[in-house]
């Protein structure tokens, strides 16, 4: 399996996510992390990793609100996307995962 596009990630968050306000936090959450991997990761190699995460951060609260972040971890970890799983378990201070690298901490 490749790495997780921008759109199947998209697509998942069209699919669990119908309120245009939460797409709208999605989205400008991706567009932070765009921007976080140049000042704190590697730059265009972190870019769509780094998207990704911000963009599926909160992507099962609407449907799920009392499994949140189980899902969506257990999607990401389904398509062997470790890092980004982790970094969204890790913004889940309830689970107090330890923040291991730039994009956990970003």
């Amino acid at each position: 399996m490749g790495m997780l596009t921008r759109e199947e990630a998209w697509e998942l968050l069209c699919d669990w996510t119908k309120t245009d306000s939460l797409r709208k936090h999605a989205r400008a959450v991706e567009i932070v992390m765009r921007q976080a991997a140049y000042q704190y990761g590697e730059g265009d190699g972190d870019v769509e990793q780094w998207g990704i995460a911000g963009m599926l951060h909160d992507a099962d609260y609407e449907q799920w609100p009392e499994e949140h972040p189980h899902r969506t971890v257990a999607w990401l970890q389904e398509r062997d996307e470790t890092a980004i799983a982790h970094a969204v378990s890790a913004h889940y201070t309830k689970w107090n995962v330890p923040y291991e690298t730039q994009l956990d901490r970003a």
